[in-house]
């Protein structure tokens, strides 16, 4: 093992490492795609939407092989980009701090060579887990560092097939709209990338004022001297509690469905590169019971979210006592369950996210034909799955399926890279274990595509290419010798 307190420290250090393995490497390849024109403007082989983790991933794997004609559009001001310093209210990342996640293979590209080139290795060696700020910085030199295409402050409208088998992109900034055209969109959009988050409808009748979503902007500081309510022991859940402790709350209740929180985190503990890669050949059966099982233990939240909750006396949880209901009572709601009632003067929402492409306006022209999970294979007795059987049901590069073959050709250029696509080819899209190996496949699938349909042009290139690799004066022909230049034969 090498003796890394030999390298030099310091982010300049580190990135001219970087760049001397990326030029070892012959990293970037060189751009190979033939450009194209659509409508008098240049085509775009690639948009991918999302800047978070995993939109900058899968750019920097395009970027890798060649692709160099693509663009990531996110919405968020730069810096902002994924949930690391917006909703993600945790003090550190829940994943463990060696995991490589985005970093492609590249050593340097690691969160632990940026740690410690900025803090040192005892630092590192010190540290639990990584600080979520931190984490977002991390990314912002990420993106730096490889120069990727990324174009903030951009959101998506639509997204509608084209006669010649592309994609317009209808954007909007600064209420200034634009159109693209795309060959390949990737939906590098997170967890609620095809729907967004799930509020039960007893909320339904409750003022907006009296509630919010763990996704949704919370203003904490006027939740001082309050009552509040969180609905789920989830991470996130227990999370916002905290947050709302450590920002005065005077009173926190937590209602949890179950028996008791969960202790296990099944999935993590067989994680393995067998999982990563084998789980997209799994036949569909046990691709649904590995899921579902997992599922119905659920994931505990993080012990130390749970101990920042647990540390304030005014923290109550209240297991096995769903909500049943809510009353608006004049400036608070009363909450109602089989165990009693409950006045809170705000409460959260821990419930999740749920697939539901209605609610995503810039699919609308393509969402009544991609093909579902329950569109094809029936759940096994036993194992009903609502969030199973609402998951797309996709290609070997992410990219959606048709519920009617020859309906919508174009859904096939369209890329699920986000936290939906685990059914179809594991958690490869949502975390940060394996999110390196789905850009991966992600990238590969794209260039295939992109090849294959440009086979016509790349074989007039072959034709056309005369550079020589022999100029002819290296060897002469021996028949051109007269036989009296011969030397005489021997008998």
């Amino acid at each position: 093992m090498s003796d890394l307190s030999a390298f030099p420290k310091g982010l300049d250090a580190l990135e001219a490492r970087l760049q001397q393995d990326l030029a070892w490497l012959e990293l970037p390849a060189k751009s190979w795609v033939p450009p194209r024109e659509a409508d008098g403007q240049p085509v775009i082989d690639v948009v991918i939407i999302g800047g978070g983790m995993a939109g900058l991933v899968a750019s920097g794997m395009l970027k890798r092989m060649g692709v160099a004609n693509h663009v990531v559009l996110d919405k968020a001001p730069a810096g902002h980009e994924g949930p690391w310093i917006t909703f993600a209210r945790m003090r550190t990342l829940r994943s463990p701090k060696q995991l490589t996640g985005p970093a492609m293979g590249l050593p340097a590209l690691t969160f632990r060579a940026y740690y410690e080139a900025r803090y040192g290795r005892a630092a590192w060696e010190a540290l639990d887990r990584a600080p979520r700020e931190i984490w977002m910085d991390y990314l912002i030199w990420y993106r730096r560092v490889l120069d990727l295409p990324v174009r903030n402050g951009i959101s998506v409208d639509a997204i509608v097939p084209r006669k010649d088998g592309m994609l317009d992109l209808t954007c909007r900034q600064n209420g200034r709209a634009e159109r693209m055209i795309a060959r390949h969109v990737v939906l590098a959009t997170g967890r609620d990338g095809l729907g967004g988050p799930f509020v039960p409808s007893i909320a339904d009748r409750i003022d907006r004022k009296f509630w919010a979503h763990t996704a949704d902007e919370i203003d904490f500081a006027a939740l001082r001297g309050k009552r509040v309510g969180v609905v789920g022991a989830g991470a996130s859940a227990m999370d916002n509690a905290a947050t709302a402790l450590e920002g005065g709350a005077a009173r926190l209740d937590m209602f949890v469905r179950r028996k008791e929180l969960p202790r296990i985190n099944k999935f993590t503990g067989i994680g393995s590169q067998g999982v990563v890669h084998g789980f997209a050949g799994l036949p569909d059966e046990w691709k649904w019971r590995f899921l579902n099982y997992a599922m119905s233990q659920q994931t505990p939240p993080p012990r130390p979210s749970v101990l920042r909750v647990s540390a304030f006396p005014q923290a109550h949880l209240h297991l096995e006592n769903p909500i049943a209901g809510l009353e608006q009572i004049g400036d608070h709601i009363e909450v109602t369950t089989p165990k009693g009632r409950y006045p809170v003067d705000f409460l959260i929402f821990g419930t999740g996210f749920k697939i539901e492409l209605a609610n995503r306006p810039e699919l609308a022209s393509v969402a009544p034909h991609i093909r579902l999970w329950r569109d094809r294979f029936p759940a096994p007795a036993g194992m009903a799955n609502a969030e199973l059987e609402g998951s797309p049901d996709l290609g070997g590069a992410f990219e959606f399926l048709e519920t009617e073959p020859g309906a919508c050709p174009a859904l096939s250029k369209i890329h699920c890279f986000n936290f939906p696509a685990t059914l179809s080819h594991g958690k490869l899209t949502g975390d940060i274990p394996a999110i390196s190996e789905g850009a991966d496949r992600l990238a590969r699938g794209i260039v295939r595509s992109l090849f294959v349909a440009d086979r016509e042009q790349h074989f007039e290139n072959l034709q056309a290419f005369d550079t020589p690799e022999l100029l002819g004066d290296e060897w002469a022909d021996n028949e051109t010798e007269t036989l009296s230049e011969r030397p005489s034969e021997r008998t």
